[in-house]
This record gives structure tokens, sequence and C-alpha cells, in this order.
């Protein structure tokens, strides 16, 4: 029996050094992983941007606000100014805020700030080395072909020309006819405006048109604001995850599910004009892009695949549609809110054109006022406030500070919008900021809404003749009011990697 106990009381003195050893190994590895955290990851050079304590393994995550990203870049830069970084476990975020920070960034440095970040969820979407599309690609040579062909035949199919100014023209005929027929009673214009700006970005890269009743340009219309609410909502899974991370359950999942609905409605298009196509003759970019396929048949390496005109149709559409056609809700919705401003547009517009005169972009420098007033309103709306970022590949110096290596680069053009330091009122909606003190149009250094440098968007023409086109035609046409017994409609902002206003009932009065 004591011999018994001796055992146990030994195996129990064994157990307890056993336990202690484990602890203490424990504890060093956890020091040592911290101090390993913070040589590597994060001691701060004296010339870093400033910004919060990160924490161990986390970095800033715990303190950063994904589900509303511009109140946090807006919280963070009122704390640290222009020019900030945090930090999402390892992985630098660096924010660029302001007039000034942007311009010397991604004005005089663009080639630092041309690289995408890779994002390895997009597999998900299909997107594999070769078959990058245009938007979300890094700066590969494909990435190069692909922006050097949309380029070339964005300018054939319309931008620039004629050709453009009567499609958009054609189109707001039709938006007025739809508006017409609301006989003066109150609706939400959102799937009208959305359809109109659609079909534009349709005729010009798949050459046909929806009618507005067409359930195939709603579902398309409706699957695009379902996915950028899921990638909103997703963002930081798609940003940080690793690619095993798309074979586990979860909302994400949903992306791949709605890309694909997308896409084979696209490529039932793209199946048609395979079908139909002259390769004497190109009717449209889709045919254009079928035409560089053909060529590179034979060629492994090229970028122009079916794939990826499925990818540049999907990114054209969503882009192409979306801002457009938020920048004039936000129009409309001004213009019931200030009926004076709409007054004088509609007033500047009669004494030069008339109400039925078609108005096209050479009637631009007749209209100052109204310039000024859709430039205010691309201002005001801020609708892209946050875009996609960069990804530096090496140290850059901005202003007294450097960027390190490998950082993630977040451009806050709402920053430039509503500077303090550029504009008058920039919280407030004030078409006088774009007028001189002769009541004539001025450019302001500070407009900047599709950005600048090598990543800019490739569209800002053809979006800058649909707005002009679309507003005018509709203030020449009708006055928007608010329906009686219905609230004033609120400023209120839907994100989702654009801002929409939130739905809003107004009426259509024909003039």
């Amino acid at each position: 029996m004591e011999t018994l106990m001796a055992v146990i009381s030994w195996m129990g003195a064994q157990a307890s050094s056993f336990w202690n050893n484990i602890t203490a190994v424990l504890i060093y590895l956890l020091l040592l992983a911290l101090l390993l955290d913070y040589v590597m990851f994060r001691r701060k050079s004296s010339r870093l941007p400033p910004g919060p304590t990160p924490l161990p393994f986390f970095g800033n995550l715990l303190q950063l606000d994904f589900w509303r990203p511009v109140n946090t870049v807006q919280q963070l830069t009122k704390r640290y100014g222009m020019l900030f970084l945090a930090q999402a476990g390892w992985t630098n975020l660096v924010v660029l805020n302001g007039f000034k920070v942007m311009k010397e960034a991604l004005g005089k440095k663009t080639e630092d700030f041309i690289e995408r970040p890779s994002v390895p969820l997009l597999c998900l979407a299909g997107y594999t080395e070769n078959c990058q599309g245009l938007v979300l690609a890094g700066c590969s040579t494909g990435w190069k072909e692909q922006r050097k062909f949309v380029l070339s035949t964005l300018k054939t199919f319309g931008m620039g020309k004629k050709t453009l100014e009567m499609m958009v023209s054609k189109e707001a005929e039709h938006l007025c006819s739809e508006l017409k027929s609301q006989g003066g009673a109150p609706f939400i214009p959102h799937d009208l405006v959305n359809s109109a700006v659609g079909n534009i970005t349709c005729t010009l890269i798949l050459g046909s048109r929806f009618e507005y009743s067409d359930e195939k340009i709603h579902t398309l219309l409706h699957l695009t604001e379902d996915l950028l609410q899921t990638l909103t909502k997703n963002i930081t899974q798609m940003v940080a995850a690793r690619s095993w991370f798309s074979y586990i359950p979860g909302p994400h999942l949903k992306i791949r599910e709605v890309y694909n609905d997308i896409t084979a409605i696209f490529k039932e298009i793209l199946n048609e004009h395979k079908k139909t196509r002259d390769p004497a003759f190109a009717r449209d970019m889709t045919d254009a892009y079928l035409e560089e396929m053909e060529k590179a048949k034979g060629t492994p390496e090229s970028s122009f695949n079916e794939q990826n005109v499925l990818k540049i149709i999907f990114e054209l559409f969503v882009t192409g549609t979306t801002t457009t056609s938020s920048t004039i809700l936000w129009g409309l919705l001004e213009m019931v809110l200030n009926p004076e401003v709409q007054k004088r547009v509609q007033e500047e517009i009669e004494k030069v054109h008339g109400r039925d005169k078609p108005l096209m972009m050479k009637d631009l420098p007749d209209l100052p006022y109204t310039n000024a007033v859709l430039y205010e309103i691309q201002r005001y709306a801020d609708i892209v406030p946050i875009p996609l970022p960069y990804i530096t590949h090496r140290d850059v110096e901005v202003g007294k500070f450097v960027i390190p290596k490998n950082s993630i680069v977040f451009n806050n053009l709402s920053s430039v919008l509503k500077d303090e330091t550029m504009w008058e009122k920039p919280h407030n909606f004030y078409p006088e900021h774009f007028l001189d003190a002769n009541g004539q149009f001025v450019k302001r250094e500070a407009f900047l809404p599709f950005s600048i440098g090598r990543r800019a968007c490739p569209g800002e023409q053809i979006a800058k003749v649909e707005l002009f086109i679309f507003f005018t035609t509709l203030l020449q046409r009708f006055t928007f009011c608010i329906p009686e017994n219905h609230p004033r409609p609120k400023e209120d902002r839907v994100f989702s990697f654009n801002v929409t206003p939130l739905p809003f009932h107004i009426c259509a009065i024909p003039r």
C-alpha cells in the first residue's frame, strides 16, 4: 500500500512538473510571438504615417468599422491627419485624404499607384491569372492589352462622336415617354433611370437596348444591385481571406451565385453574337472583341479569351450603369429639394434652346449655370467616396511620410470633393462653386469625381455626355416636384461601392 501511494505521489509530482513546464513553454512561445510580431510588423519608423496603435496579431481590425468605411475614415482623418496608416492583421492600410495629398500621390507619382492588391476570393467569380478583366486586374501585360482595347473601341463606337450623343438623345426620348405615361402621379424614379442608363451601356457593348418592360434588363439591374450589396457586406472577407476560404460555406458564396446568374445572361448574348456577326463589320464592342479572339488563336498567353470578354462585359455594365444612374438620381433629388435651382436651369435652357429642340454637347458653352449645376451634383453626391485600392511595390515618399512597400492604399475621394480648404461651402449643395463673378462657368482644380492617374475611370467622357443630355432633356420637358401629402425626401445615402439616394417619390409634370 505504501508503495502504491509512493508511486501515485511520484506521478503527481511528475504531472505537476510536466504542466508547469508546458505552461512555461507556452508563455515563452507567446512572448516570442509577441516579440516577432512587434519586430517584424509593428516597429514604427519616424517617417511612417501616424495612425491608431495596433494590437498584436489583429492590428487595428477590432477598431475599424468595415460596415461604415466612410465614417471610419472620416473619424481617423480628424484624429491622425490627411495621411494615416492602420493595420489589418499584418497588412498596412494607408489612406490618402485631401486634394493636396491626392494630387502628389496619384498625380505626380502615378506609376507608384497603379497596381491592384491580390484578392484571393476573386476566384469565386472565375478571376484567374490570364482572365482578370479590367477594373480588378493587376498592372500586367493582359491589363494593358484590355485597357487599350476598351479605350479604343469605346472611342470607335461612340465616345466623343455624334454617334454617342444621338444614342443618348434617343434613349432620353424613351425615358421622357415613360415619365409622361405616369400622368403626373407620384412614382419612384430609380428603375426607370437605371433602365435608361443601362440601355446606353448595353448598346455600346452589346449593340442593342431593352424595352423598359423587358424582364431581362430588370433582372440584370436587380442582380447587379444584389451583387454590390453582398460585396459590401463581405468586403473584409474578400480582401483578407485566402483562396481556400472559398470552399467554406458562408454568405460570401452568394457572390459566385449572383455573378454566375449575371454572366449567364451575357453569355447567351455573346453566343448570339458568335452566330450572327460579320467579320467584315463590327456592330459593337463584343463583335470587336470576338475579332481579337480570332487573331489570338494559337497564342495561349493572350488575354483575349471568352472568359475575359465576359469579365469585361460584366465590369463595364456594372461600372457604366450604376455610377451614372446614381448621379442622375441625385440630380433629380436635388432639383425637388431646391426648386429655385431647377427653375433657373429650365429658364436658361428655354431661353437658349426652347422646350423642344434636343440639346447636344455643342450647346454646353451656352448653358453656364446648367453646367455648374451638373458639376455640383457630381461633387455633392460624391457617389464613389472610396474607389478600389492600390498596392505599393516599393517605398513611396508622399509629403513628409514614407508609405511602406506592399501597403494597400485607399484614396478617399470624398475628402477631395468636400475638402474645406478648396470649397466655399463643401457640405452644402451650392452650384456657385463653379461660377465666376460674371456668372460664367469655371472648372475647379479639386473637382475629381472620376479620380486621377492611370486608374482613373476610363468611361469619363461617356458619363459626361450621358449626364448632360439626360439631365437637360428631363428638365426641358418636365418640372419635378415633391408629391402632395408625401414627406420631404431625405439625402440619406445607401453605400454599396457607389452611393445612391434612398428611394424617393416625385412627380414629373409635363411643361
